[in-house]
């Protein structure tokens, strides 16, 4: 297994910003995979994510997702949406600076740059806030056969504040 994940892009969050995006994919992998390691935003929104299509988001309402929610401080949910404008929850993150706490997470990516082929991903994250810890397993469908060479998470209010983003390929 050395070798099998391959650097493509990355992105460090220093200071606020209102959006990330990683490029880069293309035909030599068949699967991507994106990791997020201390992610904190400035708001209580969760991390939604949109393709893109030559380095520019997708803001169609085409996007389906499904996860559950893991929690500590009540029970576990189910949540499915359909027709929206980006993929909900893909990376729960943090909402204080304080030290040690942030969002992680791990996206597979399949199909991406399969011009005749839905794009689709599944996603493990977590997060860790006062009110206990929260993890998400589930993943989306982006319902257009398009190629995609790329990925952008953002908030519906407010910035990432600080975070590592990196794209992978997984080598066949």
């Amino acid at each position: 297994m050395a070798g099998s994940l391959i650097k493509i892009d990355e992105e460090i969050v220093t200071s606020a910003v209102a959006s990330v995006t990683l490029t880069g994919i293309d035909s030599t992998y068949d699967v991507y995979m994106v990791k997020g390691n201390g992610i904190v935003a400035t708001t209580a929104n969760d991390g939604y994510m949109r393709v893109t299509t030559s380095g520019t988001p997708d803001t169609t309402s085409n996007y389906d997702l499904a996860y559950k929610g893991l929690r500590t401080d009540t029970t576990f949910s189910n949540t499915s949406n359909t027709n929206q404008t980006g993929f909900q929850n893909v990376f729960r993150w943090s909402t204080t600076t304080t030290s040690g706490v942030s969002g992680n997470g791990i996206l597979y990516l399949f199909n991406f740059n399969n011009a005749s082929e839905y794009s689709f991903f599944t996603n493990e994250s977590t997060t860790q806030w006062s009110g206990g810890l929260l993890g998400s397993q589930g993943g989306g469908v982006h319902t257009v056969a398009q190629s995609c060479d790329g990925v952008q998470f953002y908030q519906l209010t407010g910035n990432i504040t600080s975070g590592k983003y990196s794209l992978y390929g997984l080598a066949k």
